[in-house]
C-alpha cells in the first residue's frame, strides 16, 4: 500500500483510494462487492465509486493524493450504544459475579450504576474527559468513525452536564461524529432514595436547560424493574417528544415490561437489549421502524442464555444493530468488531447480519441518514482491513485488521506496514 500527492493541481477530488474491494453494502442482500475498485472523495462526501479500470483519467490528474492499496474496504464503523463516558472501573464486581453475585444484587447492594456514578462525581471533567479518551481511541482503532455517547453515570444536573460536554469534547478532538444520549434515567440516585417519582420529575426538569446548550441529540431510558416503570420511562419520553428529540431505550434486558413495544409507541430510533421482548413488540417495532440494537458484550460478560427473538426479527423486518454497549460494569468492551464477533457466536448472526449490524442498521440507529454505506453522497467515512474476506472481521478474535480508518475523508488511524 502506497501514498503519493501530487503538485499542484486543478483535481476533481481531495482523495483516491485504489486497487482494494469494495464491500459498499448499498444494496439489499450480499456485501455489495466492487472488486480492485476506485473510491474518490471531495469535501468530506464520497464523489466517485466504482471499478479502477472505469477511470477516465489518470489518477495523479484526477486526485491530489491518491492511495494504492489492497484488502478490502468497508463503511466506517458506527458504534451506536456506548456509556464509554466514566470514571473508575468495576473490575472488583466482574470478581464478585464470577463467585456467584448475581447482576441485581450488586446493583441493590450499591454497586453497578451508582458505583460509577459515584467515582464519576468525584471527577472534574478535564480528569474525566482525560479516562474516556482512550477508550474512544481504542474503538477507532478498530475500525469505528461514529459513537453513540451516553450521559447517565451523573444523575444530578450537574454531572449529567459534565458527561455530555466531555462527549462532544471527544468528538472535537479526535475529528469523528458523536451522538450524545441524555439518560437521566438511567438508576435512582442516592440523594433519592424511594423517591424514584420525584427523581423523574428533575430528569425532565433538566433536559431542556441541556438541550438549550445543544448537548443532547436523543434521548434514553432505562425501563426495568431495578431502574424505571413504564410509566415513568413514558413521562420522560413525553418530554422529549414535546422537544422534537428523538428516544431510545434500554428495553426489556432482564425480563419483559414491554419496553419494545412503548419505545416504538414513541417513533423510537431503537430498543437496545432486547433479550425478553415479546412478539408484540416486535411487532410494534417493524410497525414503527424501530431498530433492534443487539448488545452481545453484556450477554456475554453476565453470562446470560435468554436470546433475543432473533428470528421474529428477521420475519417482521425489524433491522438489527450491533454495538459495544462499553461501559465499566457489563460491557468493558473497546472493540465493535469484536462485538461483531460476539453477535455471530452468541446469536448466530451470519457475518453479513453482523456487518450490516455495525454499519447500516448502526445508522438507522441514530438516525443517521449518510453513513453505514459506501455510496456517493455518503459521508467518507470508511476503513481498509487487513482481510481477504469481509467474513473475517468476524472471524479473529482480536488482532489488529485495520490498516486505515477514515471520517469525513480525514486519516483518523493508520498503520505502517511494519506494525
Amino acid at each position: 500500500m502506497t501514498a503519493s500527492t501530487s503538485a499542484p493541481h486543478n483535481h476533481r477530488y481531495d482523495g483516491l483510494i485504489l486497487g482494494a474491494s469494495l464491500a459498499t453494502l448499498d444494496c439489499v442482500d450480499g456485501y455489495g462487492e466492487i472488486a480492485d475498485a476506485a473510491l474518490a472523495w471531495r469535501d468530506g462526501r464520497i464523489a466517485h465509486i466504482g471499478p479502477r479500470a472505469a477511470l477516465d483519467a489518470e489518477p495523479a490528474d484526477l486526485a491530489a493524493t491518491v492511495i494504492h492499496a489492497d484488502g478490502w474496504i468497508t463503511p466506517g464503523l458506527i458504534d451506536c450504544h456506548t456509556h464509554l463516558v466514566f470514571a473508575g472501573d468495576r473490575a472488583r464486581e466482574f470478581e464478585l459475579r464470577l463467585q456467584g453475585a448475581s447482576y441485581e444484587a450488586i446493583a441493590r447492594a450499591g454497586g453497578g450504576i451508582v458505583s460509577s456514578v459515584r467515582a464519576t462525581r468525584e471527577a472534574s471533567e478535564d480528569e474525566l474527559l482525560r479516562q474516556s479518551l482512550p477508550r474512544a481511541r481504542a474503538l477507532l482503532a478498530d475500525g469505528a468513525t461514529s459513537l453513540e455517547i451516553k450521559s447517565g453515570y451523573g444523575l444530578d444536573f450537574d454531572n449529567e452536564r459534565k458527561m455530555l460536554r466531555v462527549a462532544r469534547r471527544i468528538g472535537e478532538i479526535l475529528g469523528v461524529r458523536v451522538r450524545t444520549t441524555y439518560l437521566g434515567a438511567h438508576a435512582l440516585p442516592p440523594e433519592y432514595s424511594d423517591r424514584a417519582d420525584a427523581y423523574i420529575d428533575a430528569v425532565c426538569e433538566w433536559m431542556p436547560r441541556l438541550h438549550a446548550e445543544a448537548l443532547i441529540d436523543a434521548v434514553d431510558a432505562f425501563c426495568e424493574g431495578i431502574g424505571f416503570s413504564p410509566a415513568q420511562t413514558r413521562r420522560v419520553f413525553e418530554t422529549a417528544r414535546a422537544l422534537g428529540l428523538p428516544v431510545k431505550l434500554h428495553a426489556d434486558q432482564l425480563s419483559d415490561l414491554g419496553g419494545g413495544a412503548l419505545a416504538a409507541a414513541f417513533d423510537g430510533l431503537s430498543a437496545d437489549h432486547v433479550e425478553h421482548t415479546s412478539l408484540d413488540s416486535v411487532r410494534a417495532m417493524a410497525e414503527h421502524g424501530t431498530v433492534a440494537v443487539l448488545l452481545p458484550g453484556a450477554f456475554h460478560v453476565l453470562r446470560e442464555t435468554k436470546l433475543p427473538p432473533l428470528q421474529a426479527f428477521r420475519e417482521h423486518g425489524v433491522a438489527m444493530a450491533v454495538a459495544t454497549d462499553c461501559n465499566p460494569g457489563t460491557s468493558p468492551l473497546l472493540s465493535l468488531r469484536q462485538a461483531m464477533q460476539l453477535s455471530c457466536t452468541h446469536f448466530r448472526l451470519t457475518p453479513e447480519e453482523a456487518l450490516r449490524g455495525a454499519t447500516v442498521h448502526a445508522a438507522r440507529a441514530l438516525g443517521l441518514v449518510d453513513a453505514g454505506v459506501l455510496r456517493v453522497g455518503a459521508r467518507a467515512d470508511f476503513v481498509q482491513w487487513d482481510i481477504g474476506h469481509p467474513a473475517e472481521l468476524c472471524y479473529w478474535l482480536g488482532g489488529r485488521l485495520a490498516r486505515r480508518v477514515v471520517a469525513d475523508g480525514r486519516v483518523l488511524v493508520e498503520r505502517g506496514e511494519r506494525d
